[in-house]
């Protein structure tokens, strides 16, 4: 039996933590995407958080592409994507590149840009989570191929693709991609990577 949006999206919902924000644990990866577009407050409102994201001798590098559905430019990041990411994420109504300078102002390498790009794309999709909206990151992508659509010049890192929408229903997918959006998450116990020596899990009771 193939659940529905909300039933998936309940599934997917993170246990509660006292004092986790709400976003960090309601926030997930979809591939199903509803018919419904994103409107220009919600993208500018998104992107407002992602102007504050911190960055290293605030350089802030990062840069974003941004394709809404019907567009050249979601065409060209659409033909990027990898074959396997085509089958899904062609039903999001925006698509996106996120790129890092990593020449710092003054000529030298920024070596954090990387890095930086990382923070402001997590303030990105937690801002969409707040919103109602779901983000799903791509590594699956061409990035030569992007860069020759796009005339990206050197300099730029290119980081993840990603997919911005609403929620779907998960029907519409392929029955390998029904499993992944139907498979309840799992994460590695704070042991496993918090340490207090290297390899020694850090005591936090």
């Amino acid at each position: 039996m193939t659940l529905s949006a909300a039933e998936a999206n309940q599934l997917k919902q993170a246990p509660a933590v006292e004092g986790v924000i709400p976003a960090i644990l309601h926030r997930w990866s979809p591939r199903a995407y509803a018919d419904k577009s994103v409107s220009h407050a919600d993208l500018k409102t998104i992107f407002e958080a992602v102007r504050w994201s911190a960055s290293s001798g605030n350089e802030q590098p990062w840069r974003y592409i941004v394709g809404l559905q019907g567009t050249e430019t979601y065409s060209k990041i659409f033909n990027s994507l990898f074959e396997g990411n085509q089958l899904w994420a062609g039903k999001a109504p925006v698509l996106m590149i996120g790129l890092a300078n990593t020449l710092g102002q003054k000529g030298n390498t920024n070596g954090a840009a990387v890095y930086d790009l990382g923070q402001s794309a997590a303030m990105l999709v937690l801002q969409a989570a707040q919103l109602g909206l779901a983000a799903h990151q791509m590594g699956g992508y061409d990035r030569d191929k992007a860069r020759q659509f796009f005339g990206v010049p050197a300099e730029y890192h290119l980081g993840a693709a990603i997919a911005l929408g609403y929620q779907g229903d998960p029907s519409q997918l392929n029955e390998r991609q029904q499993e992944q959006e139907t498979t309840p998450r799992k994460r590695k116990d704070l042991n496993e990577f918090v340490f207090g020596e290297w390899g020694e899990a850090l005591n936090l009771r």
